[in-house]
């Protein structure tokens, strides 16, 4: 699979993701769950693109800290929003080792 669709089903299913997780919290507006949704979709995305020279997962890895340090400043709210970063970021580099061409 290329490293472009991979990235787009890998965000679309990280942003869904968070989006529910954020919904669980209660009632939140509509721009927390834009917000959520967005955040984890770049990481999925870019996190699937970023071509450094290291193993996958630790390009993963710093891609997720990276976008989710503005949210987590922001709302502050630093081990949640970076530990998924993190989490979502590993699981991109994963994928991407495992299925990228």
């Amino acid at each position: 699979m290329g490293r472009i669709t991979l990235g787009l089903i890998l965000g679309a299913v990280f942003g869904l993701t968070d989006m529910f997780i954020t919904m669980r919290h209660g009632n939140q507006p509509a721009t927390a769950l834009l917000q959520a949704f967005t955040s984890r979709f770049a990481v999925g995305f870019l996190g699937a693109n970023l071509s450094l020279p290291w193993h996958p997962v630790l390009s993963g890895i710093l891609a997720g800290v990276l976008i989710s340090l503005p949210d987590a400043f922001g709302l502050k709210s630093y081990g949640g929003i970076i530990g998924s970063g993190v989490l979502f970021g590993a699981l991109t580099g994963l994928a991407v080792k495992l299925w990228a061409r």
